[in-house]
């Protein structure tokens, strides 16, 4: 594993709420966040890494056997692994920028990968199934203080547009910010470069859009945008989060909304 510094930037977001999508009629879908608080995973990872295999298999171990109204599992891929030896192509400065934030707030003074993040709190171990079950349990007995809504109908042809609602609750802190990422399943990458090469690389959940943060104003706050229509590969995910200290509050998905 590299290390990279962290910046002491201020943290960011609030995860949206997990939850059910109730397909209507056609193409049209939508979810909402459950009566709980439900609990964003962020996994830290790349290409470039030869730890992070593993925890790409973890992550998408979990996503098979998750409740989807209690765990909200996202892989977002870092940069500061590119080289000339092998560069990801899911990589985004963005997600290098959040990492180091969260970090930030949690006191922390370096990232790495494969890196976990439960509710915006880093969980150095999260390969145990006593100490993660234990953080999820935590976070799902809580109260949500913001309800989620995603909407989704078809757009353009071949492509979905959404539209993720916020709607604070009483006691919601002042400092919440939103977020929506759209998420890819299912790709393959054969590596001939790096600490992986000669790897075939499976990846699921994986971050290609990143959008906000935005914050809420008088309590509410809308985001959208759209993906391509394939059902089984493509989904979104809205949350909300505290912007001082990356405390995601609450977290919902849209698993799917294809024809």
């Amino acid at each position: 594993m590299r290390p990279s510094s962290a910046s002491a930037l201020f943290a960011i977001c609030i995860s949206l709420c997990a939850a059910s999508a109730n397909a209507a009629s056609g193409n049209t879908c939508s979810a909402s966040s459950p009566a709980h608080r439900a609990a964003l995973v962020e996994l830290y990872t790349s290409e470039g890494c030869n730890s992070c295999p593993p925890a790409d298999n973890w992550l998408g171990a979990l996503d098979h056997a998750r409740r989807t109204d209690t765990i909200v599992p996202l892989a977002l891929h870092v940069d500061y692994w590119d080289n000339r030896a092998w560069k990801d192509r899911f990589a985004q400065a963005a997600f290098t920028t959040r990492q180091q934030q969260l970090t930030s707030a949690g006191s922390g003074h370096v990232v790495y990968t494969p890196e976990i993040f439960v509710g915006g709190k880093e969980l150095r171990d999260w390969s145990s199934d006593a100490s993660f079950e234990s953080r999820i349990k935590q976070l799902n007995s809580e109260t949500p203080l913001a309800d989620i809504h995603i909407d989704g109908h078809p757009s353009a042809p071949g492509h979905i547009a959404f539209n993720a609602s916020f709607t604070a609750r009483k006691n919601l802190p002042d400092d919440v910010v939103a977020y929506a990422a759209v998420y890819e399943n299912q790709l393959v990458s054969a590596v001939n470069g790096g600490e992986n090469n000669g790897a075939t690389l499976h990846h699921d959940r994986v971050v290609r859009q990143w959008i906000g943060p935005i914050r809420l104003t008088e309590g509410r706050a809308q985001l959208s945008g759209d993906y391509a229509s394939d059902a089984m590969r493509f989904g979104v995910v809205a949350f909300v989060e505290r912007g001082t200290n990356g405390e995601v509050l609450q977290v919902a998905e849209l698993a799917s909304c294809g024809g």
